[in-house]
């Protein structure tokens, strides 16, 4: 399980998170909602290691990973897939799968068949280069560069931005097969409150850099959670 506790996160003399707790639990996906602005990728970045903590703490199996380095939380099983995607757009989707390796032990430094079973166009692409893909495209082999890590929890920033509405559907099935075939945790940063709505077990709303609301999603009906949602 991954615990957030009392998280206060700068960047510089700006204060993006307050006091922010959240728990991800193995086996259920937990989705975090809120405008834009609000501190949801900075929570992302607090919990992968991309930007450090200014106050409270973070762990996973009860292995605290304050201070440390983002390699170090993959080894520990944090698989972390960007807004943007990131994506290497010169290199091939081979390569650019091929560059989860890094946590890896030698023996385990080989593409699983069941990332192609989940996403078949990466395994008819894989000469083509990043850059050569289409958005949807691109956003499936960046969740299959973050598997290649055997992730014991996938992080996702805004998975659907910009992603068109078939290829949206392709990648909450695969999301949902993920919890349900392995157990993984996994947490979602979203803004489109239906994909969340579908999968998500767990839902926390943000706002202004702190929890405003947490609890089933059936409760991101509720006038109190809504509001917060709104523009």
């Amino acid at each position: 399980m991954l615990t957030v506790e009392e998280a206060n996160l700068h960047y510089g003399a700006a204060q993006a998170l307050r006091g922010v707790s959240l728990t991800a639990e193995m086996g259920k996906i937990t989705c975090v909602l809120g405008r834009n602005g609000v501190g949801k990728s900075s929570l992302l970045r607090a919990i992968t290691g991309q930007h450090p903590l200014s106050g409270g703490s973070v762990r996973f199996n009860d292995v605290k990973l304050d201070g440390m380095a983002p390699y170090g939380r993959a080894k520990q099983g944090i698989g972390y897939v960007p807004q943007g995607r990131e994506i290497f757009p010169l290199l091939t989707v081979k390569e650019n799968l091929e560059s989860g390796y890094a946590p890896l032990k030698r023996a385990e430094r080989f593409i699983p068949d069941e990332i192609f079973s989940i996403f078949p166009v990466l395994h008819t692409m894989l000469s083509r280069r990043g850059g050569d893909l289409s958005g949807g495209q691109q956003q499936q082999l960046a969740i299959g560069r973050a598997l290649i890590t055997r992730p014991k929890i996938l992080v996702l920033d805004e998975p659907t931005e910009g992603i068109q509405p078939s290829i949206i559907k392709d990648i909450g099935r695969a999301i949902r097969y993920l919890r349900d075939s392995t157990g993984m945790a996994i947490l979602l940063v979203e803004q489109y409150l239906d994909f969340c709505r579908e999968l998500a077990d767990h839902v926390y709303i943000m706002d202004r850099g702190v929890i405003v609301h947490e609890g089933a999603v059936e409760t991101l009906d509720h006038h109190e959670a809504r509001k917060h949602l709104t523009v």
